[in-house]
């Protein structure tokens, strides 16, 4: 059981008095400098000063377009501070995503930025809701909008923070939209809280002297355990990369910088292997990585230790519960499963049925029970019915637990096949693919045969394209048809340049199913 927490609490203020004996120490790097923890403070309690300046309201929103730097933090935790509810969105959407995220969210301000500020500007321009107010960082102000230096310049700092209750709608997020249109899920105070007592200090084992560094930006869930409430929970540096998180990117920084825990996803991990640049052991300090997004294949974390020898810890999480909440453990790594369900939350597998699966080795779908579930998706009652339902979250994923106890990713519910009347894990086959040293990546749908009947198609991403071909195909097919039952193998292969994917590199096999109805 989880302690309960105080009626009132605001998570900002959490992290401001758990880090005011270090205001001298380094909480945040970025491209452009460093932030102490007692800079941090004071530019959070002015930033919420500014929002009450600027009218903005408790309880109303504000969007946060921005890359990852020192400022993203300071306007995060400067709207809870001041009982305003922060939007945080996704920097590499389009104009039209952002308009639809304006009117749904009705936020009043928009802080962005200066490299999206056009993009804003556009969606602005196509959104029927009005935002009173733009704040630009980093750059140049367009006309009409306010400089975020200037203004917090202009602010005293906020004396005291508002006095926000734990359940209290304390920031969004938006759903990755790898199945659709994302929603919007809303997030309490505590539930930022809960992650970390019950993820990011005792299972991670996050130290006041670690340098923490995510691919995984900080808009997205996953990303914002890693850089801010993990970390500060705890005391700890973070490093930020406002640039896409390329392998060279990656590198560049684990070199100069010298982090000690990584954060990334199975893709990142599969390209940074693939690349002839991928530094030696002794050129980086790492002590511990962690996966999420999806699952790890067995092939990439064995890969990655031996080269590095440091454990890859992969774990499930979503938007929804905010971040993992089934996890391997350091020292005990099993790849290949998203490992044991972290202590303050409980797993249930059930049958299309409803019926809850005690047995090991049969495929369920995944509910999850604990303190950091949101409280809804904002105005949609029928999704929210849907994912919410009393103490679980269904997660819309499918796994099986194995003998041992360990859970294992079996794809997402809407992806899963069935092949001569048997599921079929895409996600099983892509691994199995993966395995073969020719591929770099791998997806796997469904598709009609000549009889209408379902059958696996595998879209291949190579390391050389230039092997693509018919022999190619036959010898992947046997690869796997070699390692799975025979029902599982790909009848159908079909070679890519690239996977359609969210900003958040997850693959989005419905735009590869959408490719195929097309045909």
């Amino acid at each position: 059981m989880t302690r309960a927490l105080p009626e009132r609490f605001n998570f900002a203020q959490h992290l401001l008095e758990t880090n005011s004996s270090r205001a001298g120490k380094i909480a945040y790097i970025d491209d452009a400098g460093r932030l102490t923890y007692g800079e941090l403070a004071e530019r959070v309690r002015r930033c919420a000063a500014a929002l009450g300046a600027l009218g903005v309201r408790r309880e109303e929103r504000v969007l946060l377009l921005m890359h990852d730097t020192c400022d993203w933090p300071v306007v995060f935790l400067g709207a809870l501070y001041a009982g305003v509810v922060p939007v945080a969105v996704n920097t590499l959407l389009t104009a039209a995503d952002y308009a639809y995220m304006l009117e749904h969210s009705r936020a009043q301000a928009a802080f962005v930025s200066a490299p999206l500020a056009a993009t804003l500007q556009a969606a602005m321009g196509q959104a029927a809701h009005e935002v009173k107010t733009v704040v630009v960082a980093r750059g140049q102000a367009a006309c009409g909008a306010l400089d975020f230096e200037q203004l917090l310049a202009r602010q005293a700092p906020l004396s005291a923070p508002v006095a926000t209750g734990a359940d209290e709608p304390g920031f969004w997020l938006y759903s990755s939209g790898s199945t659709g249109r994302p929603k919007g899920t809303v997030h309490t105070h505590a539930n930022l809280y809960w992650t970390a007592e019950l993820y990011g200090k005792p299972v991670l084992g996050l130290r006041e002297d670690d340098l923490c560094f995510s691919a995984a930006k900080l808009f997205f869930a996953y990303g914002l355990g890693n850089a801010l409430t993990f970390p500060l929970s705890v005391g700890a540096s973070v490093l930020l990369m406002a640039e896409r998180p390329t392998p060279d990117a990656v590198f560049k920084r684990w070199v100069e910088h010298k982090p000690t825990v990584f954060f990334g996803a199975p893709t990142g991990y599969a390209g940074m292997l693939a690349s002839p640049n991928l530094p030696a052991r002794e050129q980086v300090r790492l002590r511990l990585c962690s996966s999420a997004g999806e699952a790890l294949p067995r092939e990439i974390g064995e890969r990655f230790t031996r080269h590095f020898g440091c454990e890859v810890i992969d774990g499930i999480g979503s938007t929804e519960m905010l971040h993992i909440f089934i996890s391997n453990r350091p020292g005990d790594v099993r790849y290949g499963t998203s490992g044991k369900p972290v202590h303050g939350y409980r797993a249930e597998l059930r049958d299309e049925h409803g019926r809850v699966i005690d047995g090991a080795n049969v495929v369920g779908d995944l509910y999850i029970d604990g303190p950091s579930a949101a409280l809804m998706y904002w105005g949609n009652r029928a999704k929210s019915r849907e994912t919410f339902q009393g103490a679980w979250t269904r997660t819309g994923d499918k796994y099986y637990r194995d003998d041992d106890g360990y859970y294992v990713y079996a794809g997402r519910s809407d992806d899963m096949l069935k092949v001569s009347g048997q599921y079929v894990s895409p996600f099983e086959v892509e691994a199995t693919l993966m395995e073969h040293p020719a591929v770099l990546e791998a997806a796997v749908i469904g598709v009609a045969d000549a009889d209408g009947l379902t059958r696996p198609k595998a879209f291949i991403v190579l390391k050389d394209p230039r092997q693509a071909g018919d022999a190619l195909a036959e010898e992947l097919k046997q690869f796997v048809k070699q390692r799975l039952a025979p029902h599982k193998y790909p009848r159908f292969v079909e070679f890519l340049p690239e996977l359609p994917k969210t900003a958040t590199g997850k693959i989005q096999r419905f735009r590869l199913r959408e490719r195929e109805a097309a045909k």
